[in-house]
């Protein structure tokens, strides 16, 4: 393991090592797991943003017709 020093204010210190209590575990424990926590879920994201970006394009036809435009979606007048 590698020792890594940081430096937090009064506020903060005293709530992570209350925090660290309850769970059981060291302050640095505590500050290591959140870190790797986090990690974790970087990459996990990374993963699914890069699978969804390698999918091809799929491209929407509207079967028999045009589609709508803005002004059509958009207009209200037909709710009320």
């Amino acid at each position: 393991m590698k020792n890594v020093t940081i430096s937090l204010d009064e506020e903060t210190a005293a709530w992570a090592r209350v925090y660290a209590a309850k769970k059981n575990v060291s302050l640095s424990r505590y500050v290591g797991e959140l870190l790797h926590e986090r990690m974790r879920e970087s990459r996990e994201y990374e993963e699914s943003m890069r699978r969804f970006l390698a999918q091809k394009p799929v491209k929407l036809e509207k079967p028999g017709g045009r589609y709508p435009t803005r002004d059509e979606t958009h207009d209200r007048t037909r709710l009320r």
